[in-house]
């Protein structure tokens, strides 16, 4: 156990955290960045991306994110496996303690710990993660292009996802638990005027199935009542679109979050309502939520820092 002092103390890796360890390395800050629980954060977890500026071949997530975080430390950045397991936001220098036992003072902290997709809780989900269940059409609905697929949800978000499929999938599914979507009204009227776009009401996923790769999901229609029938839906692709849950945990009751828990930022920026606490990446982005994004708001954020540290 020791106490470390740093100018800036990153929480969380990703594109957000690395790119931020990059940016404030390279303006002699010295950051100092834990990697949290899932080191390079969610793009760990998918296959391919072809979508990030630089790689026209395309990459895997892994390599992308190991990219950037050899890049960082090419400049000095100090990045550390391990945890951040409490933080005190209420004067500066904050402090913070690691799961290691460490101590940490830091002059200014940059979060980035990202956003979780929330999941059904079948044990198949993660089986297939990247094999054919997503919780991004944005990021892998190109991998479906002619295929059948479905979606799961019923608000704006799954309606959202639903018709951006549907230009690229040959037949969509709506997998929505209710008799109704909760989407709007306008949203509602796109799904259901989609020619290629089917939506399942009062159905419910329990299971998946497929050999090395998803081949579809085992369904009930009318679940617990006297209608009650099972079937299965050949599908290629499997998309959550039941919500995100941003990870701010660590910070609950010490820093401004909205409604759904994402922190608020001031004034296009990525200050938040504490001065010397920023934030970068998709624990602050309820909107876009993708890896080049979350690239720019850690410069933003490393930016921000060096402004905040010269004053």
């Amino acid at each position: 156990m020791s106490e470390i002092k740093t100018k800036c103390l990153i929480i969380g890796s990703g594109p957000a955290g690395y790119t931020a360890a990059l940016y404030t390395s390279r303006a002699n800050i010295g950051p100092l960045l834990y990697e949290g629980h899932q080191p390079g954060g969610q793009l760990t977890i998918t296959t391919e991306v072809e979508n990030f500026p630089g790689y026209p071949e395309g990459t895997t997530g892994t390599q992308l994110m190991d990219d950037i975080r050899r890049q960082a430390i090419r400049f000095g950045a100090d990045v550390r496996q391990g945890l951040i397991t409490k933080i005190d936001l209420s004067k500066r220098p904050f402090t913070a303690l690691t799961d290691g036992g460490d101590t940490i003072e830091a002059d200014s902290v940059i979060i980035s710990t990202g956003a979780s997709a929330k999941f059904l809780g079948l044990p198949d989900e993660k089986k297939y993660m990247g094999l054919g269940v997503s919780a991004c059409a944005t990021c892998d609905g190109f991998f479906y292009r002619r295929k059948r697929v479905a979606v799961v949800g019923g608000g704006d978000t799954a309606c959202e996802e639903a018709l951006y499929l549907s230009n690229i999938a040959a037949e969509v599914f709506m997998i929505v638990r209710k008799d109704y979507l909760r989407a709007s009204k306008v949203m509602q009227q796109r799904v259901l005027d989609k020619p290629n776009i089917t939506v399942l009401f009062n159905t419910n996923t329990v299971g998946l199935y497929g050999d090395e790769f998803l081949q579809g999901a085992h369904l009930v229609e009318e679940k617990g009542t006297e209608r009650e029938q099972h079937f299965d839906l050949e599908i290629d692709g499997f998309f959550l679109a039941i919500g995100h849950k941003p990870n701010t945990d660590l910070l609950e009751g010490q820093i401004e979050l909205d409604e759904a828990g994402y922190i608020v930022t001031r004034d296009h920026s990525t200050a938040t309502n504490i001065p010397g606490v920023f934030a970068a990446g998709d624990v602050a982005d309820p909107h876009y939520r993708q890896a080049i994004t979350a690239a720019g708001s850690g410069c933003k954020a490393a930016l921000d820092v060096e402004r905040f540290l010269a004053l």
